[in-house]
């Protein structure tokens, strides 16, 4: 007799090996290929269970990453509420593929944060603003390029937000971070900058306005308790 062991069922005979081989196949429900081997059926982390095979597991995950920019990738099951478990695609995945949807995933869990990309085309990464308060300029922690976070581009020194177009010019911008290195001060009406050499904190600039040069507020809107019977010798630039 040997030693297979014979099922009987009414007329046909299976032998135990064969019913062993069919359970060890499967049909995947995406491409319809039939009796597929076991090791090619994903399994996402017993979180559920449905006979589908990695190779369109994986051309799903990449329409829905690549083409569609969603974080949470549902199972592709109609009847399945529960999300595909990233870890227990990572084998089966690209890695660019992998590291552009784990990007997703990320800005999907703080989208209720205050965050920006940095402004230098070769980084864009992202940075999210951990102080919560009001920031301005900013140091990117990958690239290291400096940046206004109010107005999303490179850092304006010297500058406003609103004038921060003319940065674009270099010689506008070296001015500006020689500005801001000697702390010189801008009229609050022509926005000229002026360097105060000594004397009063009360400045007069040469578009006429009066103002303190320490809180940059015009004189008829703010007193300083200077002694303004000291000289003011002032350079308007």
């Amino acid at each position: 007799m040997g030693n297979t062991l014979k099922i009987c069922t009414g007329k046909q005979k299976v032998s135990n090996s064969s019913v062993s081989q069919v359970a060890k196949n499967f049909t995947c429900e995406i491409c319809v290929e039939l009796t597929l081997p076991w090791e090619r059926k994903f399994k996402n982390n017993d979180i559920c269970n449905h006979p589908f095979c990695k190779e369109c597991i994986t051309k799903y995950i990449q329409v829905k990453v690549e083409e569609d920019n969603v974080a949470l990738v549902k199972c592709p099951c109609l009847k399945c509420d529960f999300n595909l478990d990233p870890l227990s695609c990572c084998s089966i995945l690209p890695v660019k593929l992998f590291e552009r949807w784990c990007d997703l995933l990320c800005e999907d869990s703080i989208l209720g944060v205050d965050h920006c990309y940095c402004p230098n085309r070769e980084c864009s990464a992202l940075i999210m603003n951990e102080c919560r308060g009001n920031v301005k300029r900013s140091v990117c922690p990958k690239c290291k390029h400096e940046f206004c976070y109010k107005c999303k581009i490179s850092w304006h020194a010297g500058f406003s937000c609103e004038e921060s177009g003319v940065v674009r010019d270099p010689n506008y911008a070296a001015f500006g971070a020689l500005a801001e290195k000697k702390e010189w001060k801008r009229c609050p009406r022509c926005r000229h900058c002026i360097e105060l050499r000594g004397g009063c904190l009360i400045v007069n600039c040469r578009c006429g306005t009066r103002f303190c040069y320490k809180c940059g507020k015009k004189k008829n809107l703010h007193w300083c308790k200077c002694n303004f019977n000291v000289g003011c010798y002032n350079l308007f630039l």
